[in-house]
C-alpha cells in the first residue's frame, strides 16, 4: 500500500488485490472502482450529510467506503466475501485512520441480511450486476429508516429502475421500485473506472422514499399482480391476469371495477393502478 492516506488510486487497488491474492469473480459481480474522482462524484450526487448513517452493499476493496467515511457520520458495510470483509477495516485504518471507528462491517448476504448494528438513513452502493434489483427491493422492504439513496448498477438496469409507464424499458423493477420510492437516472459511469473492466456502462440512480399507494391490498398482493401482468407482457391484462382471477371474465370484471381497460397491457399502468387492481381481485376473492 502507498503511504499517502485517502482514497484508493488504481495502483493502490491493484496492490491491495495482489496482497490479498484476490481474484474477482463474475459470480459475485465484483468490479471495483479505481478512480477517486468517480468516488467523489458518487458521494456528492448521493447528497451524503455529516449526520448520515450510510448503508453500503458490496464494499469490495473499500474505494467507495473511504469516500463515504469522509462525508458521513458512520458507514455500515455489508460484504458477503469473507476475505474482503476481513480486509476492509485494515484498509480504512491505513488510509483513513481518524475515521476507522466509524466503520461497521457486516459479513452477510445482502439478499438475506435482516439486522444491522445501526439504523441507516441513506443507502449508497455499487451494486453487483447480477443481483442489483432483488438486493435493492430487499433493502427497501427490510430497512425502513433510510429515506434517500444512490446506487450504481448496470446501465440497462438503471434505465429499468427509473422507467415510467409506456416506455420500452418499463417493467417489473420499475413498478416495484415505484411502490417504495421515486427514482431518477442521474448519471453514467464508464467501464474504464473499474477493475476488472466490465463490458457495459454503469448508471447512477437516485432514490427518494415515499409512501406506497393508499390501498387495502397488501404489498405482496400488489406485487403478485405486477408479476402476472409482465409474465406475459404482450398479452392483454384480462388474459395475463386470468390465472390470478380464476378466469378471463373475472379478470375483466376486476379490471373494470379498478378503472382499467381489460384490453390494456401491463406496460402502460403505473403502480397506483396495480394497487387498485389488486384491491378489486382481493374483494372478488373474499
Amino acid at each position: 500500500m502507498e503511504s499517502r492516506p485517502g482514497l484508493l488510486s488504481a495502483s493502490a487497488v491493484r496492490r491491495l488485490a495482489t496482497r490479498l491474492d484476490l481474484r474477482p469473480t463474475k459470480q459475485r459481480g465484483q468490479n471495483f472502482v479505481t478512480d477517486a474522482n468517480t468516488v467523489r462524484r458518487i458521494v456528492a450526487l448521493a447528497g451524503v450529510q455529516p449526520d448520515d448513517v450510510v448503508l453500503e452493499i458490496g464494499p469490495g476493496l473499500g474505494s467507495l467506503t473511504l469516500g463515504l467515511l469522509e462525508a458521513a457520520e458512520r458507514v455500515v458495510a455489508v460484504e458477503i466475501d469473507p476475505l474482503l470483509a476481513g480486509a476492509l477495516p485494515d484498509t480504512v485504518a491505513e488510509r483513513l485512520p481518524a475515521r476507522s471507528a466509524a466503520l461497521s462491517v457486516v459479513e452477510a448476504d445482502a439478499l438475506r441480511v435482516a439486522e444491522l448494528p445501526y439504523e441507516p438513513t441513506r443507502v449508497v452502493a455499487n451494486l453487483p450486476y447480477n443481483v442489483s434489483v432483488p438486493v435493492l427491493l430487499h433493502l427497501l422492504a427490510t430497512f425502513e429508516s433510510w429515506q434517500h439513496g444512490l446506487v450504481m448498477v448496470q446501465a440497462e438496469v438503471a434505465d429499468r429502475l427509473a422507467a415510467g409507464p409506456g416506455s420500452k424499458t418499463y417493467g417489473i423493477p420499475s413498478v416495484k421500485m415505484a411502490w417504495y420510492a421515486a427514482t431518477a437516472r442521474v448519471g453514467t459511469v464508464p467501464p474504464s473506472v473499474f477493475w476488472p473492466v466490465p463490458n457495459v456502462d454503469s448508471g447512477l440512480v437516485s432514490i427518494t422514499r415515499r409512501p406506497p399507494p393508499e390501498t387495502t391490498a397488501t404489498r405482496e398482493q400488489v406485487f403478485a399482480v405486477i408479476d402476472a401482468a409482465f409474465a406475459q407482457r404482450r398479452k392483454m391484462l384480462r388474459s395475463a391476469l386470468a390465472g390470478l382471477a380464476g378466469s378471463s371474465a373475472a379478470a375483466s370484471a376486476a379490471l373494470e371495477a379498478a378503472g382499467v381497460d381489460p384490453q390494456a397491457r401491463g406496460e402502460v399502468l403505473d403502480v397506483t393502478a396495480y394497487a387498485r387492481i389488486a384491491e378489486q381481485l382481493t374483494v372478488a376473492a373474499g
